[in-house]
């Protein structure tokens, strides 16, 4: 899966704290790549979302796993299991656990996904009215 253009970078400017249940956006600076790559701030965190927009079939459920080159850069990755009948651009949280600024290229594979089938659930993402169905772009979290 390729990430995007579009990145969201944490910053202490506007926000003292981090609450999952009364999230600020303002906790985020907006970065547009203009050349081929954002810069990720030391020990920082960013969010950026994939090129690719996915349906998943209501009896397939994926889990995305970082790449290794990424990995082994001190770059982790992590994107929550994506349900049967979910649909919409895949959110990716990006880590920079290094002492240094670390490059993310846009367009470029950042993490690949293991796709299992099984049976269709009794209520899938899209009947349910997941909170994250059908995001358009880099979704902050909801509540």
């Amino acid at each position: 899966i390729r990430v995007a253009e579009e990145f969201k970078i944490f910053t202490n400017v506007h926000s003292k704290h981090v609450d999952p249940k009364n999230f600020s956006p303002e906790s985020y600076i907006d970065v547009k790549v203009t050349g081929d790559h954002c810069l990720i701030p030391p020990n920082s965190f960013a969010l950026a979302r994939s090129v690719e927009y996915m349906r998943m079939p209501e009896d397939v459920f994926a889990i995305a796993v970082g790449k290794s080159t990424y990995a082994r850069c001190g770059i982790v990755t992590n994107v929550t299991p994506i349900e049967p009948g979910w649909e919409g651009y895949i959110t990716l949280e990006i880590s920079n656990t290094t002492s240094l600024p670390a490059k993310i290229y846009a367009n470029e594979g950042l993490v690949q996904l293991v796709f299992l089938k099984g049976e269709k659930p009794d209520l899938t993402y899209n009947l349910k009215g997941g909170k994250y169905h059908k995001q358009n772009g880099i979704t902050l979290p909801r509540i």
